[in-house]
């Protein structure tokens, strides 16, 4: 019998199976490798896209599961080709991996057209590796399955459970406050991270494996299996087939990424109580494959959402207590009535199939949707004259007493300036301020850091006070908490209202409303755009003149403004005419 794979349409085939000189140079410099010619005659060509790195700490472990996907692709079959793209790390990356998650999906993109590649196995952890990857593999459009890292095992530090980086801004708040000494901040240093893999708590990267789940871009169950568990790499090596059957059967990222599997990400967005970057890197996705998504759709699923998944920073528990209480499977069996249950997953089969079965095996840990934590989701996006183009708070992680408040504000007009005089006693401030950062967005930062979760000051940390409501038009680690409103847009630097508030001014916050207002007149508003003059672009040259250049504002998930859409894919190569 012929090889039933010889009638697939295969774009590896244009680079292989060719008579000209192109055809013979291609062959040969694959035999440099030790490759025969059976290695990979009538097989498709399996990328494993690898966002390995030694500065990325969350990462380290993917070398292995790279082994594991290439068993995985040979077992079906295929031909597995390893490379490396671009890596971002949270902790070290400065002044924020969202100024290189565009740049990344562009090295991303780029390998996938340029190469021989009929599918790809994107092998992401660390928070943007993972929205990156989607991006350019959705922008490339060939078959593409997401391995996500795992989460780290619990923290431990006298008898209690750590998350990271949750309970880091807890405890620091501890130590400004003069509560624990620096030993002991010493000693939690050693205790909070002690296993490869991401963030256990539901921060953005635990979020994005979530949400990918719930898009149908990872096989079901993979978000939450631990990274050091042996389960990890089994998912992998089940990666490496399923990618081979999808080749076989042509299902590409634009047969996945329709709006109802957008529907299905944000719903699960909102069960499990997560990031707010989420919506950012939703938003970004949703403009490569040509699905119109706006923060409304966000809150409008909220409100129609339980929330279900009691992790920190939200909650009490951690990943690795998620993934034994039955994982994302179990929190999307319980919202199941409010799910496309025929939406298409890279599985190969239906979310209802991928599904069925799951059930919750720690209702301490996800709760029954007839007992949710919370009857809507914990995310909500206001509107006001502040916010004209909108802005989101994670109410579920805030103190509730601070989502119905007035107050004046307290100026910060740089990252800079907010170091300098947060903790000066001289600085006048009150429980009831409202503290505003600004110039800390896409453009101004730029790149939006992490920024937004501004520390209160030390003299009312020492007072007693735990959360205030901040402002700003960045964003916050998803392992942050408190009464934050951050993605402000459009952002001060571009001219945006907060650019125009002062010392002060009174701003107010109704949740329920979903408003956000200055409390100035017209006519002084007015005024002081009049006056108001952006400040200078911090970079001249380079990927980051052109990040300043070409981002779009938060609520069009920060993507550069030519890289919407799909590019055409390379079909035939040529190196000599």
């Amino acid at each position: 019998m012929g090889d039933p794979r010889q009638g697939l349409a295969l774009r590896s085939r244009n680079w292989f199976d060719r008579d000209d000189l192109d055809g013979f140079l291609h062959r040969s410099w694959t035999k440099t490798e030790g490759f025969t010619d059976r290695a990979y005659k009538g097989r498709p060509v399996i990328g494993i896209c690898n966002t390995w790195s030694e500065l990325v700490n969350c990462n380290t472990h993917l070398r292995e599961l790279a082994d594991a996907v290439r068993r995985g692709v040979l077992q079906a079959g295929g031909f597995p080709l390893e490379f490396p793209v671009m890596s971002l790390g949270e902790p070290l990356m400065k002044p924020t991996t969202m100024l290189y998650r565009n740049l990344m999906a562009m090295d991303v993109e780029e390998s996938i057209r340029a190469y021989p590649l009929d599918g790809v196995v994107l092998l992401t952890g660390c928070d943007k590796t993972n929205p990156a990857s989607i991006m350019g593999a959705a922008s490339a459009n060939v078959p593409a399955i997401v391995v996500t890292g795992g989460p780290m095992l619990n923290g431990r530090w006298r008898n209690e459970s750590l998350g990271s980086c949750t309970d880091c801004w807890r405890y620091y708040e501890e130590l400004r406050a003069g509560r624990i000494d620096e030993s002991e901040w010493r000693e939690l240093e050693g205790s909070i991270s002690r296993s490869h893999g991401h963030c256990m708590t539901m921060g953005t990267a635990s979020t994005m494996a979530c949400v990918t789940e719930g898009l149908g871009m990872t096989l079901p169950g993979g978000a939450a299996i631990p990274a050091v568990d042996s389960r990890r790499k089994q998912l992998a090596e089940r990666a490496g087939t399923a990618i081979v059957e999808l080749v076989e059967r042509d299902i590409r990222p634009h047969d996945i990424l329709v709006p109802k599997a957008f529907d299905n990400a944000i719903r699960v967005l909102h069960a499990i109580s997560g990031s707010t970057n989420a919506i950012l890197h939703l938003l970004a996705i949703a403009g490569r494959v040509g699905v119109t998504l706006s923060l409304d759709r966000f809150d409008e699923l909220a409100r129609t959402t339980p929330w279900l998944v009691n992790l920190k920073p939200a909650g009490t528990y951690l990943m690795e207590d998620f993934f034994y209480a039955g994982g994302v499977p179990a929190v999307m069996s319980e919202i199941s009535e409010l799910l496309h249950l025929d939406a298409l997953t890279v599985s190969g089969r239906t979310v209802a199939e991928n599904i069925s079965g799951a059930r919750i095996v720690d209702p301490k840990v996800i709760s029954p949707a007839a007992e949710p934590l919370g009857p809507d989701g914990s995310l909500a996006v206001l509107r006001g004259n502040l916010c004209p183009d909108g802005a989101v708070i994670k109410y579920s992680a805030a103190d509730p007493r601070l989502l119905h408040h007035e107050g004046p504000a307290v100026v910060f007009d740089s990252i800079e300036d907010l170091v300098a005089r947060v903790d000066s006693p001289d600085l006048d401030v009150s429980p009831d301020s409202v503290l505003v950062l600004q110039n800390a967005g896409p453009v101004g930062a730029p790149g939006m850091p992490e920024w937004g979760h501004l520390p209160i000051p030390s003299k009312l940390l020492r007072a007693g006070v735990t959360d205030m409501l901040r402002i700003s038009d960045a964003r916050m680690s998803g392992t942050s908490y408190g009464a934050v409103v951050l993605h402000v847009a459009p952002e001060s630097a571009v001219g945006g209202p907060l650019a125009l508030v002062r010392d002060g001014d009174r701003i107010r916050i109704d949740l329920d409303a979903r408003r956000l207002d200055l409390l100035v007149d017209d006519a002084e508003l007015a005024a002081r755009r009049a006056a108001w003059r952006p400040p200078p672009r911090k970079d001249e040259r380079g990927y980051r003149r052109l990040y300043e250049d070409h981002v779009l504002q938060a609520d069009r998930g920060c993507d550069l403004d030519f890289l919407q859409g799909t590019s055409p894919v390379v079909t035939e190569s040529h190196t000599y005419g």
